[in-house]
């Protein structure tokens, strides 16, 4: 199969008011510029409205830089936007891969020096007097990683819902419960140590951000990755303020994009954060993030989930990676094959993720041109 290519002919699309993708619909078209198989698509689209047409969703494949296919619920226009809940946190990530670059090309406001390795509390002075003595070694590294020791789902921590009176950075910096009275004041496990998908964890990271930047997530990836790439519709949520730490973009959940520009997305990290001659995504950071992060769980990347083992989609190539949110909210980016697959909805909560990414891998393979 082969990988794309980020050179000077790369096809990178125009905006949405300018045109947008290039967008195939023939079969014979299909076919020969995408290499797919245009019938086997078309039976997984109808597949997906017949089980899931109950719930609002958009899905958009791209491939070769061709936009093959969309589809979309009857309620739902090509620039809907959803929250694509915890795929924010991919964005997260992202933002701060810039950051880290930043700091390595000495760019940072007041020539601070950040590294994945620092103390993250160093970077959090309102997070004194700490609630817990072990929080001191929690490093930047593990809150991106998930292995922060702060307590999340494992303890049934979803979010950071919080109660009239509680701020939501300070039920994440351990000082108050949330609306269910469930603390993260104390550690679970040593950092470093083991996996737990936490929200609150995640929290922190708007909080660094803030503090080293002067600014939040959102104006910068607008400026650095938004606006360079096309992206003209999306918002992000702010976190805290009314009286408590905040408002900060929102480092866990938030973001509110439409299908096509999800995909646009995706297509810049399937090319390794290049775009037309730039690179606004240091491929350092692209390789690190995209690959296994550590031994407890293999599935997670730095804020991305990953097949570097086979073990998160064994049926799809190694080099699958994708953001995931809530309410089956994705974007799948697999480089040996060229391919962008975005879905964003309201729903379900659940669904078999199979039925789309195996029918449109195997949509490539049954052609005898793919590749």
């Amino acid at each position: 199969m082969a990988e794309p290519s980020s050179g000077a002919h790369t096809y990178y699309p125009p905006p949405e008011s300018k045109g947008g993708w290039r967008c195939l619909s023939e079969s014979d078209e299909v076919r020969a510029l995408a290499s797919m198989d245009s019938d086997r698509l078309d039976r997984m689209c109808q597949l997906q409205e017949w089980l899931y047409g109950g719930d609002s969703w958009g899905l958009v494949i791209i491939r070769h830089g061709y936009l093959v296919r969309e589809r979309y619920t009857f309620n739902v226009l090509i620039p809907t936007r959803f929250d694509i809940w915890s795929g924010t946190k991919s964005f997260t990530g992202t933002a701060f891969g810039l950051l880290f670059e930043d700091s390595r090309q000495g760019r940072l406001p007041r020539q601070q020096r950040v590294d994945l390795d620092d103390p993250a509390y160093q970077h959090i002075p309102k997070g004194y007097p700490l609630t817990d003595p072990r929080k001191e070694r929690i490093t930047l590294r593990h809150l991106l990683t998930m292995t922060s020791g702060i307590s999340g789902e494992k303890s049934g921590i979803f979010g950071t819902p919080t109660a009239t009176g509680c701020g939501p950075f300070e039920h994440a910096l351990g000082r108050s419960p949330n609306r269910f009275g469930k603390r993260v004041d104390r550690l679970w496990s040593e950092p470093g140590t083991r996996w737990d998908y936490s929200d609150p964890a995640i929290s922190h990271l708007s909080l660094v951000f803030a503090q080293v930047m002067g600014r939040d997530m959102h104006d910068y990836l607008q400026e650095r990755v938004f606006a360079p790439i096309g992206i003209e519709n999306l918002s992000w949520d702010v976190h805290g303020g009314s009286g408590f730490l905040g408002p900060h973009s929102n480092a866990h959940t938030g973001i509110h994009v439409s299908a096509r520009e999800l995909a646009r997305f995706g297509y810049l990290v399937l090319h390794k954060g290049a775009w037309a001659g730039q690179q606004l995504i240091p491929g350092w950071w692209h390789d690190l993030a995209t690959q296994t992060s550590q031994e407890d769980n293999p599935a997670y990347g730095y804020t991305w989930w990953v097949n570097t083992c086979g073990a998160q989609w064994p049926s799809l190539p190694r080099d699958t990676f994708s953001l995931e949110g809530y309410r089956s909210n994705r974007c799948y980016i697999i480089p040996s094959l060229d391919l962008v697959v975005a879905r964003v909805g309201s729903g379900p909560a659940m669904w078999h993720e199979s039925l789309l990414m195996d029918e449109v891998v195997e949509a490539i393979r049954s052609d005898g041109r793919a590749g």
